[in-house]
């Protein structure tokens, strides 16, 4: 009997460290235009994931986003942005008013996704990985703001959260996409 509840409880272990040891690439999102994404696809590459509004007053930053997509991308750099309305109502449009906006203002041509919730009860699957230290393994990092930044590297592991009103050509981030080392900002 001491050892079939040994085993039990092996295998319960066991399963908790799989889960915790989920990746970024195990998740499917939407894009805006409702199609499916697996994040698989971007295996390699390292990946700034940054949700977005476009009433904010951080929205000047897609132009700096843009810049640097524009810069990095043949570099196995990618930037996927989620739209989400949790902050003010800064987000109040559709997916197909965002994309519009994000175009004809900014020229955005990085991945663009559905609109999602990045906090509260109802919170997306990737941000509840994202956020969550339980799933990430990393660090809990809730959502404070529009246009917070979080860096996977090109294995799907998480490796920092960067605050909303730091810069997307910030110093830190320039030198984790080109060295793959981070400055503290």
């Amino acid at each position: 009997m001491k050892q079939i509840c040994f085993l039990f409880l092996a295998v319960i272990m066991t399963g908790a460290l799989v889960a915790q040891q989920k990746s970024f690439y195990d998740f499917t999102v939407k894009t805006i235009n409702g199609n499916d994404l697996s994040l698989g696809q971007f295996k390699g590459k390292k990946v700034m994931v940054v949700n977005v509004a476009s009433q904010c007053g951080l929205t000047p930053q897609y132009e700096q986003l843009q810049k640097l997509y524009e810069k990095y991308k043949n570099d196995n750099f990618v930037i996927i942005a989620f739209p989400a309305n949790n902050f003010k109502n800064q987000e109040p449009g559709t997916n197909k008013e965002i994309q519009e906006f994000c175009t004809s203002n900014y020229g955005v041509t990085f991945p663009l996704m559905e609109k999602i919730s990045v906090k509260g009860e109802d919170i997306a699957p990737l941000y509840q990985w994202l956020t969550s230290k339980s799933q990430n393994g990393k660090e809990d990092a809730p959502v404070s703001w529009n246009f917070q930044k979080f860096l996977i590297d090109e294995k799907g592991n998480w490796i920092k959260t960067i605050d909303p009103r730091t810069s997307p050509i910030d110093d830190a981030i320039i030198s984790w996409i080109e060295n793959a080392s981070l400055i503290e900002n």
